[in-house]
């Protein structure tokens, strides 16, 4: 369907467009609050930026290949929780957590892929094994899994939102 070159363009297009809609999308949790344009955009970009990571041609199981399946039981279970389950009880709690976490990922990968691609970051370290590619994902882990505890208590004590 398409050639890798446009199949890359679109995946990266698709992810980065996920990634800008969840820093709209979390501090609205954080608040107990829904950013409904935004959370529609994460959700359907997020989703389909997995989705497409798989039609790249492989040969075996990769960590990308678990990534991807990670984020799309995380944003399905998301979905569900919003529009199937109208946040109702836990629901609300599960959501938070799988968006921000779904989030993580995407900004993971993003993290790996600018250590690969930017020369600067490439030079402090090559093969990823370096400190500073360690600090930098180690960092992003600390700073997301303090959100996840946040907005998984701030959200789950907001009122019920029917989407």
């Amino acid at each position: 369907m398409f050639d890798p070159t446009t199949l890359t363009g679109f995946h990266t297009w698709l992810s980065l467009i996920a990634i800008a809609a969840g820093f709209f999308v979390i501090p609205a949790l954080l608040k107990g609050h829904m950013a409904p344009g935004w959370t529609g955009t994460f959700l359907s970009t997020a989703f389909a930026t997995s989705a497409t990571g798989f039609a790249f041609p492989f040969n075996g199981v990769l960590p990308s290949h678990i990534f991807g399946v990670v984020s799309l039981i995380l944003i399905g279970l998301a979905g569900y929780g919003l529009y199937a389950r109208m946040l109702e009880g836990a629901w609300r709690r599960i959501y938070a957590i799988c968006v921000v976490i779904a989030h993580y990922l995407l900004c993971f990968v993003g993290v790996f892929q600018a250590f690969l691609k930017v020369p600067a970051l490439k030079a402090l370290a090559p093969t990823q094994s370096e400190p500073p590619f360690a600090i930098a994902q180690g960092l992003l882990f600390l700073v997301f899994a303090v959100l996840t505890w946040l907005c998984g208590r701030r959200f789950a004590a907001g009122p019920t939102v029917h989407a």
